[in-house]
Formats: C-alpha cells, sequence, structure tokens
C-alpha cells in the first residue's frame, strides 16, 4: 500500500497520514484519478456483530459497504474532500446500533 499513502493511522477519532495521487492502475480504472486511502479492519472486533458497514460519507457513488462476511476486512476508499467527507463505521448486533465518524482534516494529500 505505500504506493497509494504513507503512515495511514486512525487515532481516537481522526485518520492521519499521507495519501499520493493516482492516476493510473485498477483503481483509478474503476474509480477515476484521486486519492486513495486503504484501511486495514482485520484486527478489530467485530464479534457478535450481524452489520458492519463502512465507508465514505458522503461517497463518489459506493456508499458503505458491508464487510462482516469479507475475510479480510480491509478496503480502499476514495477520498474527493478531505474537509467534508468522514470515514464511517456502521456496526449492529440486531438491535442496537453504533456509529463512529472519522475526521479526515489531517491527512496530507501529496
Amino acid at each position: 500500500m505505500t504506493d497509494i499513502q504513507d503512515n495511514v493511522t486512525i487515532s481516537g477519532s481522526s485518520i492521519k497520514g499521507t495519501l499520493k495521487y493516482l492516476d493510473s492502475g485498477d483503481i483509478v480504472t474503476t474509480w477515476g484519478a484521486g486519492y486513495f486511502m486503504a484501511l486495514d479492519l482485520s484486527d478489530s472486533d467485530f464479534t457478535n456483530l450481524t452489520s458492519v458497514k463502512v465507508g465514505m460519507s458522503p461517497s463518489v457513488s459506493s456508499g458503505l459497504v458491508e464487510i462482516i462476511s469479507d475475510p479480510d476486512k480491509n478496503g480502499v476508499f476514495k477520498v474527493t474532500d478531505k474537509l467534508k467527507q468522514k470515514f464511517v463505521i456502521v456496526q449492529t448486533d440486531g438491535t442496537n446500533t453504533k456509529i463512529q465518524k472519522f475526521d479526515l482534516s489531517q491527512l496530507v494529500l501529496e
């Protein structure tokens, strides 16, 4: 992932690091040129949850994506406006829902 970002970490309710501009490759063919953030959520505890959706809000077109059955629990997300967008995780156990929103304003766009 070093070809698209450097030192991207989640710290509290913010995501920090550097995103590199991509103008070629498979991701660009699908989503167009821009900045992309890769996150690995495999260390997160999703035990006893019936749904975990992640994504950018607002997003280019994909909205939130279900990852509960994804064995890797990772994804790549297009950042189009680091000041207006948030990275969102919505978790539910079938009864209760928890929504986490992460600020992107501290990302550096190269």
